[in-house]
């Protein structure tokens, strides 16, 4: 009896452990997906402070991971690792990916790395391939704003598989984030380190509430898109085309603020 009644305290103890997304992916082979970044950053959009020059407005190289549930690139509300703090900060990206290999070499947790070239200005698209493993179906990746202190767009941990079947597609517009380790609050801010640290913080119109920030307008309920990412999965009659090309209304990101 006693025996019985430890068993089953365990088994609801062991039953109370969160599950990670992945587990619940049950597909029976690989995916290839194209993942297409298109950046939406233009004067029209966002017209204060614009950068035109000294840099221009553009965007990094994208880097990214396909990964279990045991790892995470980034996550809003914690504390940037020193890999994404110089992605972040300067767009250097050694760093970072040692951090993958690492983690990927102790706990299993990753499948492989992917990269995009950077695009030149604000408006553009730069996209890649990417395989997705039953065991490791979670994306993550970071874009740098450039030029920006630390502030930069991505996605953590989106699941490519429900259930038996890998999505077919999906899109998701892109906001800013700040990486909490520099204190700048313009996009040409002199570097200026933040301590202590502060975690990760997604960027609105209205956050930080300082008039000198470069995504401060007052007037609007939230910013719009700077940028949105689709993914999207190759057949195996496909492998080997060339990416399409996804072409976006400019309309549904413009800002009318008078402020600016």
């Amino acid at each position: 009896k006693v025996l019985w009644t430890v068993l089953v305290t365990l088994l609801g103890y062991a039953s109370s452990f969160p599950v990670g997304d992945d587990s619940l992916c049950t597909a029976e082979e690989l995916a290839k997906y194209r993942i297409i970044f298109t950046g939406k950053w233009s004067q029209t959009a966002f017209p204060k402070q614009y950068p035109l020059y000294r840099p221009p407005a553009q965007w990094s190289s994208l880097l990214g991971v396909t990964h279990s549930s045991d790892y995470s690139m980034w996550k809003k509300n914690e504390y940037a690792s020193n890999g994404v703090r110089d992605f972040a900060e300067k767009g250097e990206a050694w760093g970072l990916m040692k951090e993958i290999e690492e983690a990927g070499e102790k706990i299993q947790s990753v499948h492989g790395i992917f990269s995009a070239p950077a695009i030149t200005s604000g408006t553009g698209q730069t996209s890649t391939e990417l395989e997705a493993h039953p065991r490791h179906p979670l994306v993550s990746f970071v874009v740098r704003i450039v030029p920006s202190p630390d502030w930069f767009v991505g996605i953590d941990s989106l699941n490519l598989c429900e259930g038996e079947r890998w999505m077919d597609e999906v899109s998701v517009d892109l906001y800013p984030y700040d990486a909490g380790t520099d204190s700048g609050f313009t996009f040409s801010s002199p570097n200026f380190a933040t301590i202590p640290q502060e975690t990760v913080k997604e960027i609105t119109c209205s956050s930080p509430s300082h008039p000198a920030n470069s995504f401060y307008y007052p007037k609007l309920k939230i910013l719009p898109p700077i940028a949105q990412v689709t993914i999207v999965k190759i057949k195996k009659s496909q492998l080997g085309l060339s990416a399409p090309f996804i072409n976006l209304p400019a309309k549904s990101n413009e800002v009318i603020d008078p402020v600016s």
